[in-house]
């Protein structure tokens, strides 16, 4: 029985319940697995939100612990900072706080695949680690929480989270609207599932190492030291959304909701296109790749919201797509779906089911190529990058 673990990026709210942070993709990957004759079963890891990648790469191996036996083959799919759990989790070398039984059932990883993962950082990281950043991100959380619980976020909500993102120099007004539009939101949800919330929330607060890890500075280290072990078969999506301007606010559509949220999106956008210069060169298949998708050479400040683009690149580029940071994952608008797409910003990206469906197809692929056992496999450690 193949084992997949599908590891979260850092809002975490895989944790909550009936908050499906892979849902769709659980439910795609099920159907695909089956259709190809792969036996598979699919398993979500509940890694601590904003905790250091070690606390997160952990609980990731004892996951695999208590729910793989020894001959079971594992595969890795890691969206946004869960693709680099993965990554440090099967590093040579690398002494986690877990026992020795849960090491060696790390040592069955076949295939990692990193889904708009900031191999390189992520400006934005930088950006949330500050007094503002913080509340922004508990508050960015939360509404994204609240749109995949309710399916929409009130109007009323959006126009003040919309104002925030707007003016981001004005420390003291953000302050009062931030603990306003807290208020505002978790009101609507039921007791047991507030204090779940807080919980979580809590813990974002509490616990920031993540983000300081996911910086440029630091991924510039960790880049260059953690590898991928002969045998294990590595590959990335990748996910540009639309630049801000005339046409991706055209692309949005005439919806008022869609248009308060542009306010936020291109916030976002304008941080992350920070990157620092001097990236390692790609190599000529990955360039191909991204030459194929894009038509061009990508622009060094193209990202997804989040993630720079350039930064997702590792391994085999198995799939590199125009979409938002979360609309990779299935969080995209198609309401008349079953179960119903919600979309965490309207982005203008066009990413749809079909899109959706085509690049999850190729993860599986690209698993189902690596499902043969390691020693079939070639060295792939000087692929790591």
């Amino acid at each position: 029985m193949h084992r997949i673990y599908l590891v979260p990026g850092f809002f975490g709210f895989a944790n909550l319940g009936e908050l499906k942070y892979f849902g769709h993709v659980r439910d795609f990957l099920a159907r695909e697995c089956a259709s190809r004759g792969l036996r598979a079963e699919i398993h979500v890891v509940k890694t601590p939100p904003t905790s250091s990648l070690t606390a997160r790469a952990a609980r990731l191996a004892e996951t695999i612990d208590r729910t793989a036996s020894p001959r079971d083959p594992v595969h890795l799919v890691g969206h946004s900072s869960g693709g680099l759990d993965a990554r440090l989790m099967i590093a040579p070398g690398v002494v986690l706080p877990v026992s020795a039984r849960a090491t060696r059932r790390a040592a069955r990883v076949r295939t990692v695949v990193a889904v708009a993962t900031p191999h390189l950082g992520t400006p934005l990281a930088s950006f949330f680690t500050g007094m503002l950043g913080q509340r922004l991100l508990q508050n960015l959380s939360l509404s994204t929480i609240y749109l995949l619980r309710f399916g929409h976020l009130p109007i009323s909500a959006l126009l003040q989270l919309a104002t925030i993102f707007t003016r981001l120099d004005n420390l003291a007004a953000n302050s009062a609207l931030l603990d306003e539009l807290f208020g505002h939101l978790l009101a609507d949800f039921s007791v047991g599932r507030r204090r779940a919330v807080q919980r979580l929330l809590g813990q974002i607060a509490r616990d920031q190492a993540l983000l300081l890890q996911l910086t440029p500075e630091a991924m510039d280290l960790f880049d260059a030291v953690i590898a991928a072990p002969p045998g294990v078969r590595c590959g990335s999506v990748v996910t540009r959304a639309r630049r801000p301007g005339i046409r991706a606010t055209f692309a949005a559509g005439i919806d008022p909701s869609a248009h308060a949220t542009r306010g936020i999106y291109n916030t976002l956008y304008r941080i992350t296109a920070h990157m620092p210069r001097g990236l390692r060169p790609l190599r000529a298949s990955q360039a191909r790749a991204l030459r194929r998708a894009y038509g061009r050479t990508l622009s060094p400040q193209a990202n997804d919201g989040v993630v720079p683009t350039r930064s997702q690149v590792w391994g085999e580029v198995i799939a590199a797509v125009d979409a938002d940071h979360l609309d990779v994952i299935g969080h995209f608008r198609g309401p008349d779906q079953t179960p119903p797409h919600y979309d965490w910003l309207t982005t203008g990206s066009g990413f749809d089911r079909p899109q959706f469906e085509a690049v999850w197809s190729k993860v599986v692929a690209f698993i189902e190529r690596g499902a043969s056992p390691p020693a079939r496999h070639h060295d792939l450690a000087r692929r790591r990058r």
